[in-house]
């Protein structure tokens, strides 16, 4: 099966380089989707440069969100597999194989890559942790899933499944929408351990607190509502 990855950037120029050595490293019949979303450190115009026949590069002109990035990459997916990067290095392309397996060997239809089922990661906030278990809780309590890791970058999906979903979020309230949306159709999902290299703010980490209340919002939002 052909893959399809899918990579949302936000002002990543300090790694952006390097993630697509990587995701181009992994031996997989795969093609690469890069979403530029209106970055200002230029990142933009390192991508407008770059001429490789297997990367497209797709370009919002302002800053949207990751959910906004996603469904412009969902929409240009031509592999029967899709699996989401981030642009930062927090997570290895090397873990592919793992993580399409359940799909490959026909167990899952989603594929969730966990942080916390005892996979190598980085020590880090204990708060930003604390608030990552919170809100998968809550998303399983409305889902009835029993997920150890809803705000995984790491999500891997049979590429029929996303053109039954239209996703609303603008920024990072796609993680707990998809996964509603994911528990309402009755997908099989699996999880699998993966190491995590988190980064702090001073490293560039985007995520604040401001959108974990907005995730608090979402998670009941997309349980009842569309």
């Amino acid at each position: 099966m052909k893959l399809s990855v899918v990579i949302p950037v936000y002002n990543e120029i300090a790694t952006i380089k390097e993630i697509l050595n990587r995701v181009q490293s992994v031996p997989q019949d795969k093609e690469i989707i890069v979403v530029d979303d209106g970055s200002t450190d230029g990142t933009t115009e390192w991508l407008r440069e770059i001429a490789e026949e297997n990367v497209t590069v797709l370009f919002h002109p302002e800053n949207r969100g990751k959910g906004a990035a996603l469904r412009t990459g969902f929409e240009r997916v031509t592999g029967e597999i899709v699996i989401i990067q981030d642009a930062d290095l927090e997570y290895d392309p090397r873990e592919y194989d793992r993580l399409i397996e359940p799909i490959l060997d026909g167990r899952a239809d989603v594929v969730y890559g966990s942080r916390f089922m005892g996979g190598p990661h980085r020590v880090l906030l204990f708060w930003h942790y604390v608030g990552n278990k919170f809100l998968t809780l809550l998303s399983n309590m409305f889902t009835n899933l029993n997920l150890t890791d809803m705000e995984t970058c790491y999500k891997v999906f049979r590429a029929h499944l996303l053109k039954k979903i239209v996703i609303r979020s603008n920024r990072f309230g796609f993680e707990p929408e998809i996964t509603a949306k994911l528990a309402k159709l009755k997908c099989r999902i699996y999880e699998v351990p993966i190491s995590y290299s988190g980064r702090d703010y001073d490293e560039g980490k985007k995520i604040t607190w401001r959108d974990g209340l907005a995730a608090l919002f979402h998670v009941i939002r997309f349980r009842f509502f569309d």
